[in-house]
């Protein structure tokens, strides 16, 4: 088992999904070992890219 020691730092480059009329990011399964329901995190969001679809559609 994983076992934290201090603040750990986990990069992800994710495209942003949606549900419904909301917008969300969908942590990988791949970290459910490391990031569980009700632990403290901080999310910092860089704009990487646009979609350019949406906003031709607009």
């Amino acid at each position: 088992m994983y076992q934290m020691k201090g603040p750990k730092s986990i990069i992800i480059t994710k495209r942003i999904a949606k549900h419904g009329r909301q917008s969300v990011i969908v942590i990988p399964k791949d970290l459910e070992g490391i990031i569980k329901p009700g632990m403290l995190t901080q999310l910092k969001i860089d704009l990487i890219h646009e979609n350019l679809e949406e906003k031709e559609n607009a």
